[in-house]
């Protein structure tokens, strides 16, 4: 039987809780247990909010791409390497699994170009937004993950790139995510966050909207689909267009909805498929 491969992009305030971190750990345990190749990837934002204020940058947002200048992507890169990643591989390894820290970076296994944000005014004309050192994906290389997999390691990868030239990017984590999904052609990209998925009327929870096709994206976008789902709503889009079979948005705070949903195939957060 063919190992079914899992990409699971953590992130949010799901992220700031010790206690939940290792039971996202246990989570994927009993999944590779169960004969899943499951790799994460992850963000950071609060941490990065926490570091940019005691380095008293601000931060900007533009439909939820934060503006990275120079001097804020170091403290951004330090962060999510140098503690986020540090600490995951940590509490993963803790748990029994065998974890590796990677980003975009090790292996050249992403490259990055700069990412031209068009955005809108108040009177909804298009407008340029200069983001500085944020970048999006240009290619993937699957042959260190694969190899990584392949031996029993879970690779944990944090979103940083550096462009042909050597630039490095910070890329929002959850389109980062997406294309890594689809570049290794995942079975189920899973998209944990601080939310149950999408909701029609938020935050009733009778509003949920358990099941969409692509087909139906088009009508959510600019109403449902606002701020920061916009990003992981996109990633998600991307990966299904890609060729990954389904992709779905959990409740990273309770940690048992992955077991629930994969193994269990229980009806959890918002399914996006074909």
């Amino acid at each position: 039987m063919q190992t079914k491969k899992l990409l699971i992009k953590y992130g949010g305030n799901a992220m700031t809780n010790q206690s939940l971190k290792s039971e996202i750990a246990k989570q994927v345990l009993a999944l590779s247990e169960e004969g899943y190749q499951v790799i994460l990837v992850h963000g950071g934002g609060p941490f990065i909010n926490k570091a940019l204020r005691s380095a008293d940058i601000q931060s900007e947002f533009f439909d939820g791409q934060r503006k990275t200048t120079s001097e804020a992507f170091l403290h951004i890169e330090k962060t999510l390497i140098g503690e986020v990643n540090t600490d995951l591989v940590g509490i993963f390894n803790q748990a029994g699994l065998k974890a590796v820290g990677l980003s975009g970076k090790d292996g050249n296994s992403v490259t990055a170009v700069k990412y031209d944000h068009e955005s809108k005014d108040g009177k909804g004309n298009p407008i340029h937004v200069d983001l500085g050192q944020v970048g999006r994906v240009d290619t993937v290389d699957t042959s260190l993950l694969n190899l990584l997999l392949s031996g029993g390691f879970t690779p944990i990868m944090t979103c940083i790139a550096n462009d042909k030239d050597g630039t490095g990017y910070n890329i929002n984590g959850d389109t980062f995510a997406g294309q890594i999904a689809a570049a290794l052609k995942v079975d189920q990209y899973i998209l944990l966050t601080d939310v149950d998925g999408l909701f029609s009327d938020y935050p009733d929870p009778k509003s949920i909207i358990r099941e969409l096709r692509l087909s139906d994206l088009s009508q959510h976008y600019g109403s449902t689909i606002q701020g920061g789902m916009i990003p992981k709503i996109k990633s998600c889009e991307e990966a299904v267009v890609a060729g990954v079979r389904k992709a779905v948005i959990l409740n990273g705070t309770q940690p048992d909805q992955l077991r629930r949903y994969i193994l269990e195939n229980e009806s959890l957060g918002t399914t996006l498929t074909p």
